[in-house]
């Protein structure tokens, strides 16, 4: 039974009204900025406005690289401020989230400042870059605070941090590595069906995936996102105006992020954190959007890196704890499949490249406008989460007001 949402006074009365995705490559021929400038321009069209319409710009210019790679706008990054400036427009809102979960913090600033009236039309986007060299290459000479107890002794970066968790979990539950051979191949098959992925066309097997080294122990190198240059837009506005523009709008229901209150090591993400912190992000996300689980019929969860597939599926209630490979063993998660949970429908993070929770979010938009083509799904309530369970956060979508 859905809930009130009662702590939620913009619940709806916010909507997408436009998107634009670039072409999702390796390494891009443009500088990343020049990507972002003509994907805002594509996405401001598609909503039916003009730039000099634009008066709000939200987004997040987090580069999620651990090596020595600079931060540089409009090169590396792209921050709301640069792309309203190359725009040539004078915003009367923009803003930046910072941290984990960027993508339900970007959603939460283009809501609350059409809510507020800070502005009228908001451009929201997101610029990943794949820098040229090692992507995670660890050039410290020393270690300071935190890292002092971790990077020494080799724990350092993405790969280690989640490597501890997932073996946690195998070892916990009994569970198989070539169980997770699933899941990639679920998200690589949907991704080859998206043009602009970087995967199109090129599903994987699961002796394919089997056959490839191990990175950082369990986890393998098709765990991992491929990092890529790419750019996402997408054009919020008041359900109100909404009506007047050209595409079906989709609602913002609500949205909910979350992080662990105990104080670990840097990068030391036990698996009891990820889960306790995750189902407390779960529930102010149904208690925000007034919405339960079953409501849902499109969810959509994050897989930058594998295991998180599991962490998510047991958090938002899909299984018990421990279940999930279970569930996926048993064909569970297969979007073709008549009962199977489509929550790699749109290729996610190992089906796209690393666009950092965009698949998800995109996902809901195109099926629950209308406009995902020959992959038209029927679904009215739809769910992106982003990040983990435990650093991160969700939004749910719905089609009607």
């Amino acid at each position: 039974m859905s809930r009130s949402g009662t702590h939620n006074r913009a619940r709806n009365e916010v909507a997408i009204v436009g998107y634009a995705q670039s072409m999702v490559r390796r390494h891009a021929e443009q500088p990343l900025g020049a990507i972002a400038i003509d994907t805002a321009k594509s996405a401001i069209a598609d909503a039916g406005l003009t730039v000099d319409q634009i008066d709000g710009f939200v987004g997040s210019a987090l580069f999620p690289t651990a090596g020595a790679h600079a931060a540089i706008d409009g090169v590396s990054i792209v921050t709301p401020h640069w792309l309203a400036e190359r725009l040539g427009v004078n915003p009367r809102y923009a803003a930046g989230f910072q941290g984990f979960g960027q993508i339900p913090g970007s959603v939460a600033l283009a809501v609350n400042a059409i809510a507020s009236g800070a502005a009228d039309y908001v451009l929201m986007h997101r610029a990943l870059h794949n820098p040229v060299g090692q992507y995670h290459a660890n050039p410290m000479r020393e270690a300071p605070g935190p890292m002092q107890w971790t990077a020494p002794q080799g724990f350092f970066g993405p790969l280690a941090m989640i490597a501890l968790p997932y073996t946690e979990y195998l070892e916990r539950y009994g569970a198989r590595r070539e169980t997770m051979a699933a899941v990639v191949v679920e998200a690589r098959k949907n991704g080859a069906r998206i043009p602009w992925s970087y995967w199109h066309d090129r599903p994987l097997t699961a002796e394919e995936y089997l056959a490839e080294p191990t990175i950082a122990d369990p986890i393998g190198r098709f765990d991992c996102d491929i990092p890529v240059d790419g750019v996402a837009t997408f054009v919020f506005t008041s359900a109100e105006r909404a009506r007047d523009l050209p595409n079906r709008p989709v609602h913002v229901s609500g949205f909910a992020m979350g992080q662990p209150t105990h104080r670990r090591l840097m990068l030391h993400w036990p698996l009891d954190d990820i889960m306790a912190t995750g189902a407390e992000t779960a529930g102010r996300l149904w208690e925000h959007a007034g919405v339960a689980r079953d409501d849902v019929d499109l969810p959509q969860v994050y897989d930058g890196f594998s295991p998180f597939v599991y962490f998510w599926l047991e958090v938002l209630g899909y299984c018990g704890p421990g279940e999930a490979h279970e569930l996926v063993e048993a064909g569970g998660i297969d979007s073709d499949a008549p009962d199977g949970l489509p929550v790699l429908s749109g290729g996610g993070a190992l089906g796209n490249g690393r666009m950092h929770g965009i698949p998800q979010m995109l996902e809901c938009y195109l099926q629950l406008s209308g406009r995902a083509g020959e992959r038209q799904r029927e679904a009215t309530v739809g769910l992106a989460c982003h990040a983990s369970p435990h650093y991160g956060g969700a939004v749910v979508y719905s089609s009607e007001a």
